[in-house]
C-alpha cells in the first residue's frame, strides 16, 4: 500500500499527499467474504464474485492447518492448502502473476488464527514459503496479501515475523510508525459502537461514533472494516456512506450483483426541473368538462413516481394534482396485465386478455373512447413517445387479437375516428401489405408528415405524424421534450373544435426503463412525462373546461427505493422483476369532474368515469 505521495512544487516546497480512503465509489473488489469456508463452494464463490478480501479461520492439528469455525468441525479434507493456498496459486499463475485479470483489482487472504499464534504461525510460514512470491506482497505488489487476524501477536512482536505477513489492526491499539507499516487494515466489531440492526440508519450519536473510528483509521492511511454487520443492501449502503472501505458479507454473490447493478440502479439529477403549481380547481370541480386529456405513464407505479420526485429534489408536477385514486390493473385472463389488456380496459371500459388490442376475451371488437366520443362531435388525438402501433396507443384506434400484428394495427387507423395520431414506426404504415395504406389514409382525410412542426393548421384535415425512429429514442440518448411539444400542438389544433376534444398522450418508455431494471432510464423518461403533465395542467387552468387524468396501464419492474437524498437529487433503488406486476397504479385527476376519480376501483372503470363526467353514456355496441 502506498503510504505517501511526494510532489516537489516549482517553489521548492515539498508537499506530502496522503492516500484518501472512504471517498471512492465502492465495487465488488471492496467486498470481504466473511467466514468464506462456510460457502457451498469455498474460495471460488467469493473469487468469482470479485471479492478483494477472503477470510479463512484455521486450526493446527497434527502438524497441518485445517479450515473450520470450531475445532469440532475439522475435516481431514479441508486443509488451508487444499481449500485456499493451492487454488489461489493456480489462479495467480493463470492471471500472469496477479490475483485478477483486472490489473487494478487486488486480493487479500485474511487468516484468522483460532489458536495461539506461537504454535500456528511457524507452520503457516513454512506452508507459504513453498509458494515463493505468490503470497509475498512485500516483494511483489501484485501478490495475494496474507493478513493475520484473530489470535495475533502483539504489535511489539510484528518485526519477528516475515514481511510477507500483514496484520489486521484494531482501533484501540497504538502502533509505532514501523508497526503501522505491517497493518493491512483496521477492523472492529460494529456492536461495540451501536445496537443498529442494519435497518434504517444508526442514531445520530451512534453514527458519530462510527464515523469517528473510521476517520481515525483513515488518518493512519489504513482502510477500515466492521465485522458482525447485518447483510443487506441497506446495510451496505449505510456502511459505504459512513466511509467503510471493506464491506463485510456472507453473501458475496449478492454483494457483487449489488455493485454490478449500481450504475443502473442509482441516479442523481444535479438541478431540479421547475414545477408548476396549479391555480386550483375548487371553483369548477363539480362542473362537467368539455375536454379530456388522459396521460398514461406506461409502467408507472407509485414507486416510480416517488423515485422521480426525489430525483427532482422532492417534487413533480404530478404531485401538485389534488385528487388521487387507485386503479387495479389485472387482466381478464391473469392477475398481471400487459399494456395491451391494460390499455384496452382504459380505452373501452371492458377488461380483456393479455396481448389483445381493443377486442374482448372472445376477440370481438369493442368501441373505444375515441370512436365513442366521435358520436357526440368530439375530436381526438393519440400521442406516444414510442411506436404508435405499440399496445397502449393501439388500443385507442385498433382492434386485433395480437399486439405484435403491427401492420394490421396500422391499417386499422383507416377505420378509426381519430383526428391526430403522433408516434414512430413509419414502415408499418407503408411497407409490405400496407404499401397502399398511405393512399387510403389520404382518402380518409389524413395528411401524413414526419415532424410535429409540419402539422397542418387546417382543422378540417386529419393529421398522421409518423416520426423517424430516431425521434423517439430515449431521453438519455438525446430525445427532447417530444411529448410536451406534441401535446401542446395537438391541444392547439383540437381546441378549435366547438364540441370538445379527447387526447391520450403516452409516456411509452418509462416502461422500457422498468423492463431493463434501469433506474436512470426510467426516471429520465418519467421526468419527460412530467413536462407533458405540466403542459396539461397549464392548459386546464387557462381553459377551465378540461379534465386532466394521469395514470398508468400497469407497474413494471417491482421497483423499491433503498436510499434517497432529495437535497442532492440522488436516488438508489432495486427491482424485483423485469416484468409487469399486479401492484395498483395511482390515478391523479384535475379540473371539472376530477372528484369522481378518487377511491379504489378496477382500471376499466376509468372509461366509465370519463363518460359520466362528460354527462354522456356509451352508445350500444
Amino acid at each position: 500500500m502506498v503510504k505517501n505521495i511526494f510532489i516537489l512544487l516549482l517553489s521548492g516546497t515539498l508537499l506530502v499527499l496522503q492516500p484518501v480512503f472512504g471517498q471512492v465509489a465502492l465495487h465488488a473488489n471492496h467486498g470481504h467474504s466473511h467466514n468464506d469456508y462456510k460457502q457451498a463452494v469455498p474460495l471460488k464463490t467469493a473469487y468469482n464474485a470479485g471479492m478483494g478480501s477472503i477470510e479463512a479461520d484455521i486450526f493446527l492439528r497434527s502438524g497441518q492447518l485445517f479450515v473450520a469455525h470450531e475445532a469440532s468441525e475439522i475435516e481431514t479434507s479441508r486443509t488451508l492448502k487444499q481449500l485456499y493456498l493451492n487454488p489461489l496459486a493456480e489462479i495467480y499463475k493463470a492471471n500472469n502473476n496477479r490475483p485478477y485479470p483486472r490489473q487494478d483489482w487486488k486480493l487479500q487472504l485474511v487468516i484468522d488464527l483460532k489458536q495461539d499464534y506461537r504454535e500456528v504461525l511457524p507452520v503457516l510460514i513454512r506452508e507459504l514459503n513453498a509458494f515463493e512470491d505468490t503470497f509475498d506482497a512485500s516483494r511483489n505488489p501484485r501478490a495475494i496479501r496474507i493478513v493475520i487476524s484473530g489470535n495475533m501477536p502483539p504489535p511489539a512482536e510484528f518485526g519477528q515475523f516475515p514481511k510477507s505477513l500483514s496484520f489486521d489492526g484494531r482501533p484501540q491499539l497504538t502502533y509505532t510508525p514501523g508497526q503501522l507499516e505491517r497493518i493491512a487494515m483496521i477492523s472492529d466489531d460494529l456492536k461495540a459502537y451501536t445496537i443498529w440492526n442494519g435497518k434504517g440508519n444508526p442514531t445520530g450519536e451512534d453514527e458519530a461514533k462510527l464515523r469517528a473510528v473510521i476517520s481515525k483509521a483513515h488518518g493512519q492511511n489504513k482502510p477500515f472494516r466492521f465485522w458482525a454487520t447485518q447483510d443487506s443492501p441497506n446495510t451496505w449502503i449505510v456502511l459505504e456512506r459512513l466511509g467503510a472501505d471493506w464491506i463485510n458479507t456472507d453473501q458475496p454473490a449478492a454483494l457483487q450483483q449489488f455493485y454490478a447493478n449500481a450504475a443502473k440502479q442509482t441516479y442523481t439529477r444535479a438541478t431540479a426541473q421547475p414545477v408548476y403549481t396549479p391555480a386550483g380547481d375548487a371553483g369548477y370541480i363539480t362542473k362537467a368538462p368539455k375536454n379530456v386529456i388522459l396521460l398514461i405513464g406506461d409502467g408507472m407505479g407509485l414507486a416510480q413516481i416517488h423515485a422521480a420526485a426525489m430525483a427532482n429534489h422532492g417534487t413533480l408536477n404530478i404531485l401538485q394534482i389534488p385528487h388521487i385514486g387507485f386503479a387495479q390493473t389485472s387482466a381478464a385472463d391473469a392477475g398481471n396485465t400487459d399494456s395491451a389488456a391494460g390499455a384496452t380496459a382504459l380505452a373501452t371500459g371492458t377488461k380483456t386478455n393479455n396481448r389483445f388490442i381493443g377486442v374482448d376475451p372472445a376477440k370481438k371488437p369493442m368501441t373505444n373512447l375515441v370512436d365513442t366520443l366521435a358520436g357526440w362531435g368530439f375530436k381526438s388525438g393519440i400521442i406516444s413517445t414510442g411506436d404508435i402501433t405499440d399496445a397502449t396507443p393501439a388500443c385507442f384506434y385498433a382492434h386485433q387479437p395480437e399486439r405484435s400484428m403491427s401492420q394490421a394495427i396500422a391499417a386499422d387507423l383507416a377505420n378509426s375516428k381519430a383526428q391526430i395520431l403522433i408516434g414512430s414506426n413509419q414502415k408499418s404504415f407503408s411497407t409490405g401489405s400496407n404499401a397502399a395504406l398511405p393512399a387510403r389514409l389520404h382518402e380518409k382525410g389524413f395528411d401524413t408528415v414526419d415532424a410535429i412542426d409540419k402539422m397542418s393548421t387546417k382543422p378540417e384535415r386529419r393529421q398522421l405524424v409518423l416520426l423517424p425512429d430516431s425521434a423517439t429514442r430515449p431521453v438519455l440518448k438525446g430525445r427532447t421534450d417530444l411529448l410536451r411539444q406534441a401535446l401542446q400542438k395537438t391541444v392547439a389544433s383540437l381546441s378549435q373544435n366547438k364540441a370538445g376534444f379527447f387526447i391520450m398522450a403516452e409516456g411509452a418508455q418509462i416502461d422500457h426503463g422498468g423492463h431493463a431494471n434501469d433506474l436512470p432510464f426510467l426516471v429520465t423518461e418519467l421526468h419527460d412525462f412530467d413536462l407533458a403533465v405540466e403542459a396539461a395542467l397549464r392548459f386546464a387552468d387557462t381553459n377551465k373546461e378540461t379534465l386532466v387524468i394521469v395514470t398508468a396501464d400497469h407497474e413494471t419492474g417491482g421497483l423499491s427505493l433503498l436510499d434517497t437524498d432529495p437535497a442532492k437529487g440522488m436516488i438508489r433503488g432495486a427491482f424485483s422483476t423485469n416484468d409487469h406486476t399486479n401492484i395498483m397504479v395511482p390515478v391523479f385527476a384535475y379540473g371539472p369532474g376530477a372528484a369522481a376519480f378518487t377511491g379504489t376501483y378496477p382500471n376499466n372503470e376509468i372509461f366509465h368515469k370519463i363518460l359520466k363526467s362528460l354527462s354522456l353514456k356509451p352508445k350500444s355496441k
